[in-house]
């Protein structure tokens, strides 16, 4: 086993901001990029967890990141709150964002947030358990660089194209998925490239469009869809609905962009939010009762709710803090001022 550092919930968001500070972004994107890193690495999702912050430095560096970027929100139209990141990094043009997005979907029951020239890197679980909290259901979506091939194809085409939804529920947690329409999120195969383990079978395919375990030989070649033609259909649907229907950059127009510097892809994303006390009136609890019946008949039964395990890690985080390897660790020690 790797050597690994004990590090406090504290030490995480504390080491995020200096790494990101020490790199040249703004506070207002330090803090808001380290708390979708400081989310990632408490609920042990270590591929979006501090490991994120070497791409992040890396990307300011290669000249393509405004790290000053001040995002524009717009009041677009009467349902649809667009958000101009200015080529700065997601997180901060979220949050921003995510007020006028929650009053508008109360007002009307169904509101879009687009949020155009961003540098993406983060999971989207953040987002929509954070409007979640506010009482709406929520969907995201996002492409990414051209990395995926499609189904039956050997040249890649798709981003890793993630999509995630929250519906919040009356006691506890909401109920919350996350999960890229490729086999497997790229972050995975990065971690154990540095690792030096081998990939299962499935995850990718290497540049002659060979089944490979190699993780270096993966990211040369390309990835691969869950589910066969089912995930490359949702991944075509994401390219279109967070690219050209936001006015935005496909996967491969991203990639394109990119210039081949390996900067964080760089597009749009695309939030909806539902308000249920708007679409049920008065019997909105009777019908959010009925969804609990599900959910009790999918624990009852022994199965396991997505986002379980990460519920799970985030308390026993805040209980005893986190590990991480030694090796990140020194890597992100030597981004810091001497």
């Amino acid at each position: 086993m790797s050597e690994e550092v004990a590090l406090s919930l504290d030490e995480v968001r504390r080491i995020s901001i200096d790494v990101l500070e020490a790199g040249g972004l703004s506070p207002e994107h330090a803090q808001a990029i380290a708390g979708v890193v400081y989310a990632g690495q408490r609920d042990e999702c270590h591929s979006h967890g501090m490991y994120r912050l070497l791409g992040c430095v890396r990307s300011v560096k290669e000249g393509k990141v405004d790290p000053n970027a001040v995002p524009d929100v717009v009041d677009h139209a009467p349902a649809v709150v667009r958000v101009d990141a200015r080529y700065g990094f997601s997180p901060l043009a979220f949050e921003r964002g995510r007020p006028l997005l929650v009053e508008k979907a109360r007002r009307t029951g169904l509101a879009a947030m687009a949020i155009n020239n961003c540098f993406h890197f983060s999971a989207l679980w953040p987002e929509v358990e954070a409007i979640s909290a506010d009482g709406l259901v929520a969907l995201a979506m996002t492409p990414s660089h051209s990395w995926v091939a499609p189904a039956g194809g050997k040249k890649p085409v798709f981003g890793t194209n993630p999509i995630a939804f929250a519906w919040p529920r009356p006691d506890g947690p909401p109920f919350v998925f996350d999960f890229a329409t490729s086999a497997i999120a790229r972050g995975e195969i990065e971690l154990h490239r540095r690792a030096g383990k081998p990939i299962p079978h499935g995850w990718a395919i290497d540049s002659e469009g060979n089944s490979t375990n190699d993780a270096t030989a993966a990211l040369a070649g390309a990835m691969l869809t869950f589910g066969g033609h089912k995930g490359s259909a949702l991944s075509a649907m994401i390219e279109l609905m967070a690219g050209p229907l936001i006015g935005d950059m496909t996967s491969a127009e991203s990639m394109a962009f990119d210039e081949g510097v390996g900067a964080a892809p760089c597009h749009g994303e695309l939030i909806l939010a539902f308000d249920p006390k708007v679409f049920l009136g008065a019997e909105a609890t009777q019908h959010v009762a009925r969804a609990e019946k599900m959910f009790d008949a999918i624990v009852g039964q022994g199965a396991r709710l997505p986002s379980q395990r990460r519920y799970e890690a985030r308390e026993r985080s805040k209980a005893n803090g986190v590990r991480i390897p030694k090796a990140l660790y020194d890597d992100l020690q030597a981004l810091l001022p001497r």
